[in-house]
């Protein structure tokens, strides 16, 4: 009888087991083994070089600005995220939000649910160096001297699209911790009340403890869409200007299809599946995910 339903299990996931294979693990081994050949889009020609594509990443100076900036990205994104979004939940969790705490749910998280393409394209405008926002609210502050080209200057670049992501993602993040939250048991905060415990003494003492899960999980979610970022930094900049934009993700686009390297592009894509990979078996490890 257990024999039976075992196999009738089987049958139930064949069907997800199948889609999963041929669109995920066969891709992920073809793509392993496309990274040792050199090879392009017009020929059917595959010259093997065994690991010289990766000799060739880590000796390449643009490979290093695109994983330097994904490391900005995470640090950043980390910091502004998962640590503004954790404020800001608990936040919105008291009793200082009152009855305008769905109101300011709904502003915070909007931005997550706006097409990236649009909210790059919207930023984009706003960092217009003569007609945007951004430069024209500090003229009128009397800021000057604080105006730039925003996606146009190397060194603030990539800070200026990181600044738009946070803007963008700090709503889901807060979303998620909001959830962990009203998971506590009430009887905590009421408990802390009695002994005269304050706000702060609360967050510190029973919020944060007791939402660590969730937080370890959110910060894995904000590292690994660090390492996957494309979308955010193609549309604004297309890795420009001196590639001092460029990130792993748009350097891995432009080396396939602009440069038809897709050999070492194919690398590039083993490199980030491996960070990413590491980062998930880490989280895995450290929090016992799926406990909660």
């Amino acid at each position: 009888m257990k024999r039976l339903k075992q196999k009738n299990y089987l049958i139930y996931m064949l069907p997800a087991i199948i889609l999963i294979s041929v669109f995920v693990y066969i891709p992920i081994i073809q793509n392993f083994y496309y990274s040792l050949f050199r090879m392009n889009s017009y020929t059917d020609e595959m010259v093997f070089v065994g690991l010289s594509n990766y000799k060739k990443i880590f000796a390449d100076e643009i490979f290093y600005i695109s994983l330097k900036n994904n490391i900005y990205y995470a640090v950043i994104s980390i910091v502004c995220q998962v640590g503004f979004g954790t404020v800001l939940a608990i936040l919105l969790e008291s009793k200082l939000a009152g009855k305008l705490r769905v109101f300011f749910r709904n502003i915070y998280f909007l931005p997550s649910v706006i097409s990236v393409t649009a909210v790059g394209l919207l930023w984009y405008f706003i960092y217009n160096p003569n007609m945007g926002m951004l430069n024209s609210l500090l003229i009128k502050m009397g800021l000057e001297n604080f105006t730039h080209a925003w996606l146009g200057e190397p060194n603030i670049a990539i800070f200026a699209i990181i600044a738009m992501s946070q803007w963008q993602y700090v709503g889901y993040i807060m979303i998620l911790i909001i959830v962990a939250i009203q998971k506590i048991p009430i009887e905590l905060y009421e408990s802390a009340q009695i002994d005269g415990a304050n706000g702060l003494q609360k967050a510190l003492k029973i919020t944060i403890p007791n939402i660590k899960e969730t937080l370890l999980v959110t910060s894995v979610i904000t590292v690994i869409g660090s390492f996957k970022l494309f979308t955010e930094v193609y549309v604004m900049t297309s890795g420009g200007p001196y590639n001092s934009t460029q990130v792993l993700g748009t350097y891995l686009y432009n080396t396939a299809f602009m440069y038809d390297e897709m050999g070492y592009a194919a690398a590039i894509a083993v490199i980030i599946f491996v960070i990413t990979f590491s980062v998930s078996i880490l989280q895995i490890k450290i929090s016992n995910s799926g406990k909660e």
